[in-house]
């Protein structure tokens, strides 16, 4: 079992989230992209939570000043490109890192659009294979199972997915045998920061559902102080009755700051930031959020 973060004394005291990559451009010197990154700075250890699509990743890093030398880990949400195409290069510069991730992120993952007269398939895996990867740097360290990674440090692997409402992205499947199956992305998942002001979540993609990972993560850890929400919802991507009841749970949880981003959608991110007001906010690239 692990153990309760009430009643763990060690967090994370100054912590300082700062995202790398995103679709939209709040800092004019970043540059925006479809895929998500964010350095995280938690005391004197420095982390990197996904690593985007791969074209503004090391211009955003030096933009805002982000070292990547001192990243001590790399964690993966899950294995779309938007979110793991940016390793290889990442890689490059830190050489040998443990890079945490899902068994199920390398599976061949693709998109299928029926928005046309003939369906479209578009793969959307990460874009390099496992060996190029490993041989650049990459110490993979893939787990199914809800980890404390280090003091403070979560990741809750495989999301059950519990209830009835969160149905996920139909356009969504995954090559087994050579025939394509829905993918319910069960390698999706998320990192969780404890620090004095309570739980930090940051998202990928949130395909397990956003409701569902925060009440893993309840369930878990077993506290329902929840201080921090950010990254992407998948909110945007779904049908108006997910939506509604998403926006009706997340009502029922305490949580001080929502930063939507990413797939979340501007048009969806409106419609929340109507709903959330001054707890919610768009997290952009260049946005922070600082812990002392």
């Amino acid at each position: 079992m692990l153990r309760g973060v009430d009643d763990i004394m060690d967090k994370i005291d100054s912590l300082r989230i700062t995202v790398i990559c995103e679709n939209v451009v709040a800092n004019l010197a970043g540059i925006g992209e479809h895929g998500f990154a964010v350095y995280i700075e938690a005391d004197d250890r420095i982390y990197l939570f996904d690593t985007g699509s791969g074209i503004g990743i090391m211009h955003n890093l030096q933009v805002f000043k982000k070292d990547l030398k001192r990243v001590e880990k790399i964690f993966l949400s899950h294995g779309h490109y938007d979110h793991t195409g940016g390793l290889a290069q990442v890689l490059d510069v830190t050489g040998s890192i443990p890079v945490h991730g899902h068994p199920s992120i390398f599976d061949k993952k693709y998109a299928v659009s029926k928005e046309t007269f003939k369906a479209e398939k578009r793969f959307i895996g990460i874009p390099q294979r496992k060996e190029l990867l490993e041989a650049k740097g990459a110490i993979f360290r893939l787990s199914k199972d809800f980890e404390e990674i280090d003091r403070g440090v979560y990741l809750t692997g495989e999301v059950p997915r519990l209830n009835d409402f969160e149905e996920g992205d139909a356009k969504l499947h995954v090559e087994r045998d050579g025939k394509l199956e829905r993918d319910t992305v069960p390698d999706d998942q998320s990192l969780i920061l404890s620090t004095k002001k309570g739980l930090i979540v940051l998202l990928g993609c949130a395909h397990a559902g956003v409701i569902n990972i925060l009440e893993h993560i309840i369930k878990t850890l077993n506290t329902d102080n929840i201080y921090a929400v950010i990254g992407g919802t998948h909110l945007g991507m779904v049908g108006g009755r997910q939506l509604e009841r998403s926006i009706e749970a997340l009502r029922s949880f305490s949580i001080a700051k929502i930063g939507f981003s990413h797939c979340t959608g501007v048009s969806t991110a409106c419609i929340l930031n109507r709903e959330f007001g001054d707890a919610s906010f768009y997290a952009s690239v260049g946005s922070s959020l600082e812990i002392k």
